[in-house]
């Protein structure tokens, strides 16, 4: 009778794969209470059978590896310099005026008591000098709307004004007409003014009409469309052609990181970098993407590159020496900035001969010096050769450039 019941209650065994999805502890407490039994001596086996089972934790699914992010351009990592804006502004619009009557136990007649409506936000631009781009100014700006008015002669709340910040030495355009210079830190300019509100009919209350339901809505805000401009891009502005090392210098005597490649045009947009000296002085150098020839035509985006030039105070000729004859490569320069504003290339500069660690580039740089009468200073980007003589000279144009600032002579105040 007993090895027949232990026969059918061995039937009645779940298989092992059952028995591991059961909570071990339990099944293990049954087990011990009938420790008589063939049954639990087949359960003992069953475990002596199991290797590396934890009982003191749950079954988890299979682990994922962490997806790798995929890696992101130097280029799209790279912020450029902002130096002109086209925005729309919009003010806010005023509230719209109340029409109600008041009525309370024994005063049903107690009269109009419609309040006004709230004034629209209006849009301001200031001048920060803790901003150095545009490029936190957005195409568009809408102001706040005023409230509508309410009952009991409650006003509707004005609309808060929206406050546009910009580098100090932005100048405000419309339609190509200078409307203000922001030249001095936390100046203000009162762009497009918010609309009036509304009037309720408690406004409208006379000795001729003791129960007016006239009421008027808000004005619209102001539109107006204006261009930013930066003024002083930077101090000093790298000019060459495409392919000269503009970017790779930058990146040698400032903390600016643009993208550097093996093809023209590289640099789309101006980068800005800052050269800090032991006295805390500070440089600002801009990268400006290479002209070409006939640019002061508007060839390529020459007007564009051109304008980036003109805000710089002093310039820095980059030029390449592995071209074939690079003294004509600052000729060319000269040529395409004197046409697109008479004057321009004479403005405070230094001539920077590019890439000497070439082999080809030592047998030219003696005929350079000779063909130029100024000073040349011979740089090597890639190796960092002689860019403290560069930075040195750069500092006593910048220390020119503060002596004239304050002699009167007009030019924009030190960032």
């Amino acid at each position: 009778m007993l090895a027949t019941l232990s026969r059918v209650k061995t039937s009645r065994l779940p298989p092992l794969d059952t028995f591991l999805r059961c909570t071990f502890g339990h099944v293990v407490r049954k087990v011990e209470l009938c420790s008589c039994s063939p049954v639990s001596e087949l359960w003992r086996r069953r475990i002596r059978g199991v290797r590396d089972v934890s009982t003191s934790s749950k079954l988890h699914a299979k682990v994922r590896g962490k997806e790798r992010k995929t890696e992101i351009s130097e280029k799209k990592l790279t912020r450029h310099f902002v130096d002109y804006r086209r925005v729309k502004l919009l003010a806010g619009s005023g509230g719209k005026g109340a029409c109600t009557f008041h009525s309370e136990p024994r005063k049903e007649w107690g009269g109009p008591d419609g309040g006004n409506g709230g004034d629209g936000g209006h849009i301001i631009i200031m001048a920060d000098r803790f901003v150095k781009s545009l490029a936190q100014v957005v195409p568009v700006y809408k102001g706040e709307d005023g409230q509508p008015g309410s009952s009991k002669n409650c006003y509707g709340r004005n609309g808060s004004h929206t406050y546009i910040k910009v580098p100090v030495g932005t100048v405000v355009k419309e339609q190509g007409k200078t409307i203000v210079d922001l030249a001095d830190h936390g100046q203000e300019f009162l762009a497009v003014f918010g609309g009036a509100g509304g009037k309720g009919n408690r406004f409208f209350l006379s000795n001729e009409n003791r129960a007016p339901m006239t009421v008027t809505p808000g004005v619209t805000g102001q539109e107006r469309v204006l261009q930013l401009e930066l003024r002083t891009m930077a101090h000093a502005g790298l000019v060459g052609f495409p392919n000269a090392g503009k970017s790779s210098l930058l990146r040698a005597i400032s903390n600016a990181r643009p993208a550097v490649a093996a093809y023209p045009f590289t640099t789309l947009n101006p980068h800005v970098g800052i050269v800090k000296y032991r006295d805390h002085e500070q440089v600002a150098v801009a990268d400006i993407p290479g002209i070409i020839r006939g640019a002061h035509l508007n060839r390529g985006l020459g007007f564009s590159f051109l304008r980036h030039i003109e805000r710089c105070r002093f310039l820095l000729f980059v030029i390449d020496m592995s071209a074939p004859e690079p003294w004509t490569q600052l000729q060319h320069l000269r040529y395409e900035l004197d046409q697109y504003e008479p004057g321009l290339s004479q403005r405070p500069q230094a001539i920077i001969a590019n890439k000497v660690d070439l082999p080809e580039a030592c047998e030219k740089i003696q005929t350079f010096k000779s063909q130029v009468s100024q000073r040349v200073i011979a740089v090597s980007a890639l190796t960092g050769y002689n860019t403290e003589e560069l930075i040195l000279h750069l500092r006593e144009l910048y220390d020119g450039y503060l002596q004239g600032e304050g002699s009167g002579n007009g030019k924009p105040a030190r960032w």
